[in-house]
């Protein structure tokens, strides 16, 4: 889906100068304690599922709407686990546009719908066992969310 109508209003207002924006994000586990993650279309690297949230939207509804729009799945929100910013979550993007995102970060479960990408921002849907993420090939700002929302200790299998 790419920007938003808000945001891309915003830019016509601040151009590429920073934009400080709400963001949301789910990580959906299976019953195996795997994390689904999405390979992304513009560094070809894994990361989660998530963007920015929209004007009057709630963070949990966001979450969903991304998992929808990245991934193709449904998910029911299982718990929050971590609020993130700071300046590990400044993304400096190829046109030039520049982003500190402060993000609410949810565990989730697939409920609905069946795992693809989109075709648009994500080329790849796949799901990684904790102790596999130390190999896999994920951007500076996925490694900072992962270790921010201490994943490795939540992220088990279901009993």
């Amino acid at each position: 889906m790419g920007m938003s109508a808000y945001i891309a209003s915003m830019r016509r207002h601040v151009g590429h100068d920073l934009l400080l924006l709400p963001a949301a994000g789910v990580v959906p586990l299976d019953d195996r304690g795997r994390l689904m993650l999405v390979r992304h279309a513009d560094d070809g690297k894994w990361g989660t599922l998530g963007g920015a949230i929209d004007p009057d939207e709630a963070p949990a509804d966001a979450a969903r709407r991304e998992a929808l729009e990245e991934a193709g799945v449904e998910v029911d929100i299982v718990a929050l686990r971590a609020v993130i910013g700071g300046p590990r979550f400044r993304m400096h993007y190829p046109n030039g546009d520049v982003v500190s995102y402060v993000g609410v970060i949810y565990e989730g479960r697939v409920v609905g719908g069946t795992a693809r990408p989109d075709g648009d921002e994500t080329l790849e849907v796949g799901w990684f066992p904790v102790e596999d993420l130390p190999g896999v090939a994920m951007n500076d700002f996925t490694r900072a969310l992962m270790e921010e929302a201490r994943v490795a200790e939540w992220a088990r299998p279901v009993p």
